[in-house]
């Protein structure tokens, strides 16, 4: 493992935690009272999409292993469309998620909606990105002993993190402290953001730390 191929981990996972600095500050120079709180809906959207747009740009630059014979227009058109569909998928398999476990099922639709998309951005879009619409290869990085490069290492680690901060930003919700970031699903959404910028900010050091141990196989 070479110490130049964490250090392009490390600077793609900054420039995607700043492109979530940069969705809270850039809107407010468009929207008037623009702020994660009061207009929590729309910073979600935007969210989603300053952290969808980086991580194409990234992946797209940076992945590793790419194959250049399947490069044909058709090709990406349809590997396209089926990220989208993947996609989709992802939000409305979280939005269920979500009201079996008490979200509301007719009220507040459109916030567990957006609640699903952000996750599935900080979960599903990397996973798509790097692996592509390839459930095998999914299942084969989130295994035990699956993973074949750094990148996919990262991709556990964050998408592990992103999930433990959707649970732990669930615990306030039923506190009885009056606060305006306990409204469903502020603070779940927040926990999600917290735990995805915790997992870009641990997974290069955990890796770094641990180089000499970690041996990948070929895929």
């Amino acid at each position: 493992m070479k110490d130049t191929d964490i250090k392009r981990l490390l600077y793609t996972h900054l420039l995607c935690i700043f492109s979530i600095i940069l969705s809270i500050f850039i809107p407010s120079f468009f929207l008037e009272n623009f702020s994660i709180l009061e207009t929590h809906l729309t910073w979600l959207c935007v969210c989603s999409v300053f952290v969808t747009a980086v991580n194409l740009v990234l992946y797209l630059v940076v992945k590793p292993n790419a194959s250049s014979k399947r490069s044909s227009l058709s090709y990406k058109v349809t590997r396209f469309l089926k990220c989208c569909i993947y996609f989709l998928m992802s939000c409305f398999f979280f939005h269920v998620i979500f009201v079996l476990y008490g979200a509301p099922l007719i009220e507040l639709v459109l916030e567990t909606f957006l609640f699903a998309v952000i996750l599935s951005t900080f979960t599903t879009v990397p996973c798509l990105c790097l692996l592509g619409p390839n459930i095998k290869a999914w299942l084969r990085v989130f295994s035990r002993n699956g993973v074949t490069s750094i990148w996919e290492n990262s991709l556990q680690i964050t998408t592990i993190s992103s999930f433990i901060g959707t649970w732990l930003g669930a615990f306030p919700i039923p506190l009885d402290w009056e606060r305006p970031w306990q409204v469903w699903p502020i603070s779940c959404t927040l926990g999600a953001t917290f735990g995805y910028v915790a997992g870009l900010v641990i997974s290069p050091l955990w890796i770094y730390w641990n180089r000499k141990q970690l041996t990948y196989k070929n895929n």
